[in-house]
């Protein structure tokens, strides 16, 4: 690894002192465009509605299933992002992980005046999202194809600009596995090995699916101490299973903050709330985990951020920050919103 990433953090604006990260979340998308997930309604007369622009009329019955409209999945309008990422400034965020990879909308340039004319810093990923939205020439590529791209992401820049990357992922997996999936992890891994970079992970919808995930990592030799393992409040919900999980050692990302509605389209579960997402924090910390975990909101879509309805990228520090200070204590919160990001952050 270069000696000009060790003990750094890597924003799109350049290397920073992780010391001065502040309040981070680390998963959110500030730009994506989610359309590989839209799901047209399947009764007849509702079939416009899928295609209705995003409006005060229609946000509850999209907000129930963020996925049935086609526009609420396109979240890349510059000048709304500049707004929203400012107000997440304001009430007093530091740091924004853009999870957002190759082939659902990532943009350098544009995530660069975003931290320009907001002051927040933005990092960037590196990597592939789930195999379906992979490239169409995937199955060819090698691993060492790419996890040269990935050190390459981290190192000279993405997507053709000298922008570079600060994390690896979010590296998406399916359930089960898929082979190109397989050998992305793996490419991650051994990039992780080259640069010194953290991995987040988007998880398939099993609990089973962060065991097999993490093993597959540690078989191409990466650091789980230096793996995030994301969307926990919709993966692993049994305590036993759970204290298990945070055994392995890697890091534990409770992400969907601000998704209140129990409906959850994707899986057989019903989504928790905010209440219980803490309380599964407040568990993992009587447990001794609290260095290991992490939050945000993956805020992916129109009806999460506050130009139309949603609570925004500030949520988890304006409202769920106080409350984890009177459940868990100030220290605890900080370590989980501040130290603990900068850790992962931190280029070794």
């Amino acid at each position: 690894m270069s000696n000009e990433l060790r003990g750094k953090a890597q924003t799109v604006l350049g290397l920073v002192d992780p010391l001065t990260l502040g309040m981070t979340t680390t998963h959110e998308h500030v730009l994506i465009d989610f359309v590989c997930m839209y799901v047209p309604p399947t009764d007849a007369t509702l079939k416009y509605r899928g295609e209705e622009q995003v409006a005060l009329h229609n946000v509850g019955w999209i907000r129930y299933d963020p996925f049935r409209n086609r526009d609420n999945l396109e979240l890349m309008d510059e000048d709304t992002a500049i707004e929203e990422i400012a107000l997440f400034g304001r009430v007093g965020g530091g740091t924004i992980v853009d999870a957002t990879t190759f082939g659902i909308g990532r943009d350098p340039m544009a995530l660069a005046r975003i931290a320009r004319a907001t002051g927040v810093n933005i990092v960037m990923g590196a990597g592939y999202y789930v195999g379906s939205v992979h490239p169409e020439d995937m199955k060819d590529k090698t691993e060492d194809a790419i996890t040269q791209q990935i050190i390459d992401e981290l190192t000279v820049g993405t997507d053709g600009t000298d922008i570079k990357a600060g994390i690896i992922g979010e590296l998406g997996c399916s359930w089960p596995l898929q082979d190109n999936e397989r050998k992305v992890l793996h490419a991650g891994a051994r990039a992780q090995q080259e640069t010194g970079a953290g991995i987040l992970i988007h998880p398939g919808r099993s609990p089973e699916a962060p065991f097999e995930i993490l093993k597959e990592l540690q078989s191409a030799g990466a650091n789980l101490s230096r793996v995030i393992m994301g969307h926990l409040d919709r993966t692993v919900l049994e305590h036993e299973t759970l204290l298990k999980l945070a055994a392995q050692g890697s890091m534990l990302e409770y992400d969907l903050f601000g998704w209140e509605t129990s409906h959850y389209s994707l899986g057989s579960i019903d989504m928790m709330n905010d209440g219980e997402r803490i309380d599964y924090v407040q568990f993992l910390v009587e447990n001794g985990y609290t260095d290991q975990l992490v939050l945000a909101q993956d805020v992916f879509c129109k009806t999460r951020i506050a130009k139309y309805g949603g609570y925004g990228y500030g949520h988890l520090i304006e409202n769920i920050a106080p409350r984890l200070r009177r459940r868990i204590g100030a220290a605890a919160t900080e370590t989980i919103m501040v130290d603990n990001p900068a850790q992962i952050l931190t280029f070794i």
